[in-house]
């Protein structure tokens, strides 16, 4: 009974990976096709999204980041210890519904630093911790599994577990910093008809957030998958 009870958790598990693997595919996949959508449609007014970025910092009275061009594509974040606002070439150049989009949260992220909100101040002050335990993650886990089948040790595991642990509640705490962000880009741009004009622009830079966000999401469940998978390892190892 006990053997069964561990195939039934272990299974259940390893089918919930595989089911949050395919979500994370198809979301990936149309958050993809909904920003090269979008990055088609140029703004009536003609900004860039350098432009957008740098007129919703002054607009929250952000004097102190800077918007700067980083390589790479879908590379764009907000560096808190350096105070930039790092915008992709497709993005920093373009002026397209897209770009000025995804500018807009990456400034919503650094209003949320001037405004010393507090699910990014714990994200960050998480991060150094993070580094630590996504490294441990990396080989424990594998060589865990392998010692506790072969000489029933678990504590190599139960690190692994732990330090999965703590990514994945990091990518949870992740979540409601994403979402604040976009719902801030979404408010500048709604009141700011001088960068989106109309009420179309604004639904498809809304509908481009949304699945960013989305991708979020399914990683911090893709996280927890895997944390579920790797524990049922470790909490059934006497069965």
């Amino acid at each position: 009974m006990n053997h069964l009870a561990f195939i039934i958790g272990y299974n259940s598990a390893w089918l919930l990976m595989i089911i949050v693997a395919i979500v994370s595919f198809i979301v990936q996949w149309r958050f993809k096709s909904k920003f090269n959508k979008y990055a088609e449609i140029g703004l009536l007014s003609g900004l860039s999204g350098k432009d957008v970025a740098e007129r919703m910092l002054k607009d929250n009275q952000i004097y102190d980041v800077d918007v700067i061009s980083v390589e790479g594509q879908l590379t764009d974040h907000y560096n808190p210890g350096t105070k930039t606002v790092n915008l992709s070439p497709d993005v920093y150049y373009s002026r397209s519904v897209a770009a000025a989009a995804v500018a807009a949260h990456e400034c919503g992220h650094a209003v949320q630093h001037a405004r010393s909100y507090a699910w990014l101040n714990l994200r960050s002050s998480l991060v150094p911790v993070i580094n630590v335990a996504s490294t441990l993650t990396q080989w424990t886990l594998f060589i865990g599994v392998m010692l506790l089948f072969f000489t029933h040790n678990p504590f190599v595991l139960a690190i692994g577990v732990a330090a999965l642990a703590l990514v994945t509640l990091f990518s949870f705490i992740t979540l409601p910093v994403e979402f604040d962000a976009s719902n801030r880009a979404l408010i500048w741009l709604n009141n700011n008809y001088n960068v989106m004009e109309t009420k179309e622009e604004h639904e498809q830079a809304k509908d481009a957030l949304w699945w960013a966000a989305m991708t979020y999401v399914v990683a911090a469940l893709g996280s927890l998958a895997t944390l579920l998978y790797y524990a049922s390892f470790l909490f059934n190892r006497r069965n």
